[in-house]
């Protein structure tokens, strides 16, 4: 009877042992920015908050603040990681982002974590080293607003206030 492979929950379609089981268990290194990525969203759905700590650049460790990490991680029913776009952060390279987002239940609500992180190798090391927020994307129009004594876009040769715009 052969044992059950446990999926990693980054979304590599690799099983845990393969993919981020080694990296957070210390058996090994993360060879990319996106690796170390993958690999924390993992620690985090794994509640190895000493691994999150660990793979933190030291201005950020000075802010880590373990208690509301360790309950975000342990409140949090984790749904899935998107990896957006990553830019550099290759095994040759010194510095890299990875923009994701990170989707999760939390106290009754769907939420999404959407950053772009950015990584810096340190002593031949992946670090995190801080990340920013992306909100929501405003809406730009295509064509300018129609103002209120515009002619009406639908052709009718009224002004828009008397028109479409009522």
């Amino acid at each position: 009877m052969t044992q059950a492979t446990t999926p990693c929950p980054c979304g590599s379609d690799l099983a845990l042992e393969d993919c981020c089981g080694p990296l957070i268990q210390g058996k090994g290194r993360a060879r990319t920015a996106e690796a170390l990525m993958r690999s924390r969203y993992t620690a985090y759905t794994l509640q190895a908050i000493d691994y999150l700590q660990a793979t933190l650049e030291a201005g950020e460790a000075q802010r880590f603040d373990k208690a509301a990490t360790a309950a975000w991680a342990r409140d949090s029913a984790w749904k899935g990681l998107e990896v957006i776009e990553v830019v550099a952060g290759a095994p040759a390279d010194r510095e890299g982002s990875v923009e994701f987002v990170a989707r999760f239940e939390r106290h009754g609500g769907v939420h999404q974590h959407h950053e772009i992180s950015r990584f810096r190798k340190i002593d031949g090391r992946w670090l995190y080293c801080g990340g920013k927020d992306v909100g929501p994307v405003q809406f730009q129009r295509a064509v300018p607003k129609t103002g209120r004594n515009d002619p009406c876009p639908c052709g009718s040769g009224h002004k828009y206030k008397k028109c479409c715009g009522r």
